[in-house]
């Protein structure tokens, strides 16, 4: 299987990030953790420190299953910065790969960039405002082709099991959500 790469900066929302990792290994996907920053250690939007796997220049992204961006409010910007990022997006796109981005990421990294243009997504309520050619759905999570996207911290769960339903079908993510607890 492929692997899912999972990005973090400084500020990034801790539920979206942890929940993500944390369902897609349960899931038995493989998934790196990457920090955009200088060093491993990132800091999230609430004072949660973590130790990335990997920097940004240590992976090769050619085959990967999913590049996923939490949210988070500057976690988000500061992805949006990051130029080396957004071209590994705009490459995942082109080639028909998974892309997927929950809260803020939606509208502030993926929709500049171009690969909302035409599709159904959602991001954190109010943050489409003003941005044209996406079709904003009023859901927790929006699937369209391969890219998904969630609409903030509450979504972060059903928002990683629509990765796993896209990569290893329903079946397995209903059994994780099972294991969880959870409804799917």
């Amino acid at each position: 299987m492929k692997t899912t790469y999972i990005f973090l900066a400084d500020g990034f929302e801790e539920v979206e990030a942890l929940t993500s990792i944390d369902v897609l290994r349960r899931a038995g996907m493989p998934v790196v953790t990457v920090s955009i920053n200088p060093g491993l250690e990132v800091t999230g939007a609430h004072g949660v420190t973590v130790l990335a796997d990997s920097l940004l220049g240590d992976n090769s992204y050619d085959a990967a299953e999913w590049l996923v961006l939490p949210g988070g409010i500057p976690g988000a910007p500061n992805l949006a910065a990051c130029e080396p990022l957004c071209d590994l997006l705009t490459a995942q796109d082109e080639r028909g790969a998974g892309v997927a981005a929950i809260c803020a990421s939606p509208a502030v990294v993926l929709s500049p960039l171009g690969i909302l243009q035409g599709r159904q997504a959602v991001c954190y309520p109010g943050m489409e405002q003003g941005i044209e050619g996406v079709r904003w759905a009023q859901a927790p999570v929006a699937v369209d082709g391969h890219v998904v996207t969630g609409n903030g911290p509450a979504a972060a769960a059903p928002f990683a099991l629509a990765l796993v339903a896209q990569s290893m079908g329903r079946d397995v993510a209903a059994q994780v959500a099972a294991g969880m607890l959870l409804t799917v």
